[in-house]
């Protein structure tokens, strides 16, 4: 028998751990994905029983279930003769030259489902967060990360092999001639994207990632690709700057996209049109288009066509699920009482920020200002936003109707470039089980779908909440002061507020928390702490200010508190999907999330009599504190 001195996340999740099977159709089942299984089973007999009775009183939610009606009509998604699809793929075929591509960017973009080499994202402006800034990326990679692409990784042959000939396959099926030699050429104009694109320890430093270009220099920067028109055909007019988040990729864009390799370019656009494609078409094309992924993460089968039904309608109709889900779902006992918790863990986070030892304070009363002025959403969001009312399922295919969508859904993203940021927009439907915080709105969101045990409910004790929902909560407060959003003010600006003195000092207490996890051995291989960092401060000031806040209850019972803490990160995983996670999450392995954190508090120690030679202890002068 495992006991907690020795392994807090093997001892209290002993049961679970021995009984927790992972469905077939999963690469893991956790905590999350429980209650992302109940989700799933709720929100199908609710969308099945209101496809009989039509919600009229509800516009969007009514266009969702006619567009889940379809989703599921097997027989006309069966029998399609695909000629929609081929029209879109004829699209990108009728480009017989790079000069051609060149010339129907603009109609590449607002109407047809093509991906281009490369992306202009509109997103809040990191140094003026009312405004939208526009941002340049290259397109992604086929596989998870560029870890894999190395020499040395295991998967690199197989698991090109098989999205290539996966691909092929697809082909075949819409009448591509040449689709193995399609298939081949997308896999080589991958292989030069690989040396241009973020690792994903650049990605988890996203501050860091802000390089503006003033427009001009941008523009000029090309010789391959008309910019300044394209730009101006996107939002309009001519920004002042473009913010390039993938550096290599820009300074080498002209040897990459070009007219020598627009043949595998073609190849790459047409695999994605029809990769894209497959999930929404007959069952076999589903669940060879769904092959891949299954693949990658070791699942042994696919998903079922009504859980796939379920997917396809929350892929477009996302915020209008969510807030059928709030709505039904969340009462307002749990949010006033989790409204209360979040008070309750800001007031500590204040008090001991103001009780801090290690900054001025002129940074400390800084950071206090930045802690008033987060905004807490709780549960659902007050209304949907505009784009969903213009969603309407039409007399033609799912395919048909989902193009409709994207292209709608195209023209608004970038229509909202010349407007102000709305603040109040959430990035996340209520029905997902998770939370987030936002550096550049300075905004936390905890959805509804959440707020369940074992994170939270009313029948659990203080200290189980706390340990739970109460800690989460305190991450994402964390996540205002960690690596990335510290370096945001209360208006969510990258703007540098700490004095240099204390933000070296912050420097080297990341440098001691990235030490604690780097190398760490799990069942998938080494944890990378440079990855893992910025979550990991948040799980450790979580914890922290959690801990502090149970403690001023009356009941508190701390070794409830850290037994919930070791509870809610409760995980099991096929081995493939544990290594992609290594390689590219930003967040620590589960176990390492359960057992670190409570190692550097010495209440874990007093609560459960933890002394040095048991596998919990962590001699005094290596427990880290930061929040």
């Amino acid at each position: 028998m495992t006991r907690i001195q020795d392994d807090l996340f093997t001892a209290v999740n002993a049961e679970w751990l021995a009984q927790a099977q992972i469905p077939s159709d999963k690469p893991r089942i956790s905590a999350f994905d429980e209650l992302v299984l109940i989700n799933e089973k709720n929100l199908t007999a609710d969308l099945q029983k209101m496809s009989v009775e039509l919600p009229e009183d509800n516009p969007e939610l009514l266009e969702a279930i006619k567009f889940y009606n379809k989703a599921g009509d097997w027989e006309a998604r069966n029998n399609s003769d695909f000629s929609s699809v081929s029209k879109e793929l004829d699209k990108v075929q009728k480009l017989e030259s790079f000069e051609d591509f060149r010339e129907h960017l603009l109609d590449l973009v607002f109407h047809s489902q093509a991906s281009l080499p490369f992306s202009m994202n509109v997103e809040a402006d990191m140094k003026d967060a009312v405004h939208y800034s526009l941002g340049f990326t290259g397109p992604g990679l086929i596989l998870p990360d560029t870890t894999y692409y190395s020499e040395e990784h295991p998967r690199k042959r197989e698991l090109l092999e098989f999205w290539q000939k996966n691909s092929g396959d697809i082909l075949e099926k819409f009448h591509l001639e040449d689709a193995r030699e399609i298939a081949a050429k997308a896999v080589a104009f991958d292989s030069l994207l690989v040396d241009s694109a973020n690792t994903s320890e650049e990605w988890a430093k996203y501050a860091e990632l802000y390089h503006p270009v003033p427009f001009e220099e941008f523009v000029d920067h090309f010789e391959n690709i008309d910019f300044r028109a394209f730009v101006k055909g996107l939002v309009h007019t001519e920004p002042e700057k473009i913010v390039v988040f993938e550096k290599r990729f820009y300074e080498n864009f002209d040897s990459i996209v070009n007219e020598e390799n627009w043949p595998l370019i073609k190849a790459w656009m047409l695999v994605k049109i029809a990769r894209k494609a497959s999930g929404l078409l007959s069952d076999e094309l589903r669940l060879l288009g769904s092959a891949y992924g299954r693949f990658l993460s070791n699942v042994a089968e696919a998903r079922s066509q009504e859980k796939h039904q379920l997917d396809i309608t929350e892929g477009y109709f996302s915020q209008v699920i969510g807030l059928f889900y709030g709505l039904k779902y969340f009462g307002e006992e749990a949010k006033s009482d989790v409204k209360r918790m979040t008070s309750e863990m800001i007031k500590v986070y204040q008090e001991r920020l103001d009780k801090n030892e290690w900054l001025s304070r002129a940074t400390i009363d800084k950071a206090i200002e930045k802690l008033s002025a987060i905004t807490v959403f709780i549960g659902y969001p007050d209304k949907l936003p505009e784009i969903y009312s213009k969603l309407k399922v039409g007399s033609g295919s799912l395919y048909e109707d989902a193009c409709s969508f994207d292209e709608l859904f195209t023209a608004r993203y970038y229509e909202k470039f010349s407007e102000e940021v709305d603040k109040s927009l959430w990035h996340m439907p209520a029905h997902m089980v998770n939370a987030y915080y936002s550096p550049d709105s300075n905004t936390i969101v905890f959805p509804a779908a959440i707020l369940q045990a074992p994170f939270y409910s009313l029948e659990q004790t203080a200290s189980q909440n706390y340990g739970g929902i109460g800690a989460v909560i305190a991450h994402e407060i964390s996540h205002a002061f960690d690596n990335n959003g510290a370096q945001f003010d209360k208006y969510g600006n990258l703007n540098k507020w700490w004095a240099d003195e204390d933000y070296a000092a912050f420097e080297k207490k990341q440098e001691e928390m990235i030490a604690i996890f780097d190398g760490v051995e799990t069942e998938a291989g080494p944890a990378n702490g440079k990855l893992i960092v910025s979550e990991n401060i948040a799980d450790q000031g979580g914890i922290t200010a959690a801990m502090t806040a149970a403690q001023k209850e009356a009941d508190v019972n701390l070794a409830e508190f850290f037994s919930q803490w070791g509870k809610i990160w409760r995980m099991k995983a096929s081995l493939e999907f544990q290594q992609m996670l290594l390689s590219m999450d930003v967040h620590a392995p589960a176990k390492l999330r359960a057992n670190i954190p409570p190692t550097n508090l010495e209440e874990f120690y007093q609560t459960f009599d933890v002394k040095e030679g048991d596998e919990m202890y962590r001699a005094p002068d290596k427990r880290v504190k930061i929040w």
